[in-house]
């Protein structure tokens, strides 16, 4: 079992910057990849952003690519979304995942164990 809880969401205006942050515990955080969805109000849970477990590799959605920028230190256990140039609609309840041994980066399914969420609001 892996528990993630993440932190650092609130309500920013338009062109600000938030930091969140997911601390895993549980298991070697090391050992595996992690990512970062969101829900907006009224629409699916949605791939944002992926990285593997030595920080080699970042994957991004082209709705945030260049804003926002996934990092992780694994002698904290955890794992952090730098969200730069924020508009409206990345509004959302933001979660953490640990990613499974075989799956698209990009897949909801290809996900084991979720963080319950924080929710970011940016105002327009």
């Amino acid at each position: 079992q892996v528990q993630l809880v993440e932190s650092g969401g609130g309500l920013v205006q338009a062109g600000g910057s938030l930091r969140l942050s997911c601390a895993a515990s549980g298991r070697t955080f090391s050992s595996f990849d992690m990512g970062w969805f969101r829900r907006a109000p009224g629409k699916e849970r949605e791939f944002v952003g992926a990285i593997d477990r030595r920080s080699s590799v970042t994957y991004y959605a082209d709705s945030v690519k260049g804003r926002f920028t996934i990092s992780r230190d694994n002698a904290k256990n955890t794992v952090y979304l730098q969200m730069n140039s924020l508009k409206s609609e990345d509004t959302a309840v933001y979660y953490c995942a640990v990613r499974g041994s075989y799956g698209s980066y990009g897949y909801e399914a290809s996900y084991e164990y979720w963080g319950q969420g924080t929710q970011v609001t940016v105002s327009s």
